[in-house]
């Protein structure tokens, strides 16, 4: 199987202090993965190397073959898609026209063209902001705000999307929302690598759970396996129980 990413022997240092050290990570198309690891652990790292915004690393990060550094930027914004943690911006633009932004790598002018206008139209009904289309981006609550910019992603139409703690900000409805629609998203074919701090998320929506320590990887594994009792004790420091849920999911118990 081709991967769409491929890292070998990636580290990243700041003053001195190593904050990633990968000797190697695959990526293949079409498949949901969900990235975990305590605060400090190099989730963000990771994922900004893999968009490519992330310079100075040492190692080898490749996207389609090719070192993701190298690649022309527009040409990678067709492909590949990075939601960060939060957006802010300072001028007053409607959340439509913020998701139309998504479609910037595929304008040749001006002005939107239909294909582009039915691409913001469905990427903003599959994340519940059509009801706030005129309103000003900058007046919106911050998970109001997080939905607007994952429409700007999905109206992008990736075949890569990395997504840096998602459902920061999301009330329940909408984190439960959020990873169907990403996992839908993994089954026509997207890559989706998202990072995650509620360990039950990933292991009810993700096939794949990658497991960060300390800037290393501790496990690679699918959720029943990644997030066992004994990886979320030596890794999170926490006492945990695994089990089953209704849908057969794997479900932690955090012990007292």
């Amino acid at each position: 199987m081709n991967s769409l990413f491929s890292l070998r022997e990636v580290r990243q240092s700041y003053d001195g202090t190593t904050v990633l050290d990968i000797a190697a990570l695959e990526f293949q198309a079409g498949q949901m993965v969900c990235l975990v690891g305590p605060n400090g652990a190099g989730k963000s790292t990771l994922l900004s190397i893999m968009a490519g915004l992330k310079p100075g690393y040492q190692g080898s990060c490749l996207y389609r073959g090719q070192p993701v550094n190298e690649w022309n930027r527009r040409n990678l914004a067709r492909s590949l898609c990075f939601v960060p943690q939060s957006v802010r911006l300072e001028f007053p633009f409607t959340a439509e026209q913020v998701v139309m932004m998504g479609r910037t790598p595929f304008c040749d002018g001006l002005f939107e063209s239909d294909a582009d206008r039915d691409a913001v139209l469905q990427a903003m009904e599959e994340t519940d902001t059509l009801q706030f289309r005129s309103r000003d981006f900058r007046s919106l609550s911050g998970g109001e705000r997080q939905r607007v910019v994952l429409a700007s992603a999905l109206a992008q139409e990736p075949e890569a999307l990395l997504l840096d703690e998602p459902a920061t900000y999301l009330d329940v409805k909408h984190q439960l929302a959020l990873h169907r629609l990403l996992r839908e998203l993994a089954q026509k074919g997207v890559l989706v690598v998202a990072a995650t701090h509620d360990l039950n998320l990933a292991a009810a929506y993700s096939e794949r759970v990658v497991v960060l320590h300390r800037g290393r990887l501790a496990t690679d594994a699918p959720p029943s396996e990644a997030l066992s009792p004994e990886v979320v004790r030596d890794v999170f420091e926490v006492s945990a129980t695994l089990l089953q849920s209704p849908s057969g999911n794997p479900w932690i118990r955090y012990d007292d």
